[in-house]
C-alpha cells in the first residue's frame, strides 16, 4: 500500500502557516509528499528545502489572479498537487492542519482496512479548530466538525473550490465521497497565528473569492462557543505554539451577527435533541 501526502502553498512563511510542522506530522506514514508551490515573496521554498526530506516533491505553479470566482484558484492548486500523487491513498493537509503522532498508527490501519472496500472512497477526521491561543477551541455548527482528508486515488474526484471534493460518477454529475471514520483528529491552527498574519492572509486571498478584505479582530466572537482544550498538542508544534495561561477571552460587549445567532440556535437544538448540524461534505457509510 502506497500513501501520498499533498498540499499547496504560497507565501506560507509570511502568512504564519505552520506548514513545515504540518508536513512533518504525517511524513512517517507517507511514501511521498507532493507540494504545489506558487510564486513566493518570502522564505517558504527555502524552509521546504531546509527540511532536506527525500519524500518531498515540489512542483512550481502559477496562480491565476484573474480568476476570482468562489475560490476556484484554490481548487486548481489543490488538484495540481493531487494529480501528481502516485499512492493508493492520497492524504491532503491544509498548511495549518497538523496530525497528532498518537494517531498515525490508527490512520494507517484504517487505510489498510478499507483499501479493498469499494464502498469506502474517503476517510473522515474529527476536527479541533483552535482559536486565539493553544488552550481554546471552537464548538459550533458554524465550524465543521468532520471532514474528509484521505481519498482513494482510484476515484474520479476533484475539488471545485479547494474546500471539499466531489466524485464524478457521470461526466456532469458530482456527489460527495462515500466515507468511513478514521478514528483520528485533525488539529487546525489557522486561527492561532497572530492577528497581523491573519489580516495579511485575508488581504492576499480575499480577491480569489471576489471579496474585499475586512479587518479581523479575534475578540469579535461569541464567547459561548469557545471551549477549553485539555488534551496534548502534536509534538512537532512545540516550537511553534506560543504559551498561554488560560482560555481565550472574547470581547464581552460583542454583539452577535445574524449568522452567529442562527448558529447559537442550532447549537441549542443540538444539545436538546442530540443532533449534529454542522456542514458535511461526505456521505458516511461506515
Amino acid at each position: 500500500m502506497l500513501i501520498s501526502g499533498f498540499t499547496f502553498l504560497k507565501n506560507g512563511q509570511s502568512l504564519g502557516y505552520p506548514f513545515v510542522e504540518s508536513i512533518r506530522s504525517i511524513l512517517p506514514i507517507v511514501n511521498e509528499f507532493v507540494i504545489a508551490l506558487g510564486p513566493c515573496d518570502d522564505e517558504t521554498e527555502t524552509m521546504l528545502l531546509a527540511m532536506n526530506e527525500p519524500k518531498l516533491k515540489i512542483i512550481h505553479t502559477q496562480w491565476n489572479d484573474k480568476m476570482k470566482d468562489r475560490g476556484y484558484v484554490y481548487g486548481q492548486q489543490k488538484m495540481i498537487a493531487q494529480f501528481n500523487c502516485s499512492g493508493d491513498w492520497i492524504f491532503y493537509l491544509e498548511a495549518d492542519e497538523v496530525v497528532h503522532e498518537d494517531d498515525l498508527k490508527g490512520i494507517r490501519s484504517s487505510m489498510e482496512k478499507y483499501l479493498n472496500e469499494d464502498d469506502v472512497e474517503a476517510l473522515i477526521f474529527d476536527y479541533i479548530h483552535f482559536y486565539g491561543n493553544k488552550n481554546s477551541y471552537l464548538w459550533s455548527p458554524g465550524w465543521y466538525r468532520r471532514a474528509p482528508r484521505i481519498l482513494k486515488n482510484s476515484i474520479r474526484s476533484y475539488a471545485p473550490d479547494g474546500l471539499f471534493w466531489l466524485v464524478l460518477e457521470k461526466n456532469k454529475v458530482g456527489r460527495y465521497p462515500k466515507a468511513a471514520l478514521v478514528g483520528a483528529t485533525m488539529y487546525h491552527y489557522g486561527w492561532v497565528r497572530s492577528e497581523a498574519q491573519m489580516n495579511l492572509k485575508s488581504e492576499q486571498v480575499q480577491q480569489y473569492w471576489n471579496k474585499s478584505h475586512q479587518a479581523i479582530n479575534y475578540s469579535q466572537i461569541d464567547q459561548n462557543i469557545i471551549k477549553k482544550f485539555t488534551g496534548t498538542h502534536p509534538e512537532v508544534l512545540k516550537g511553534w505554539l506560543e504559551n498561554a495561561e488560560d482560555i481565550y477571552q472574547a470581547d464581552p460587549h460583542y454583539q452577535l451577527s445574524k449568522k452567529e445567532k442562527r448558529h447559537a440556535l442550532m447549537l441549542k437544538l443540538e444539545n436538546i435533541f442530540g443532533l449534529e448540524l454542522s456542514k458535511k461534505h461526505y456521505k458516511l457509510v461506515r
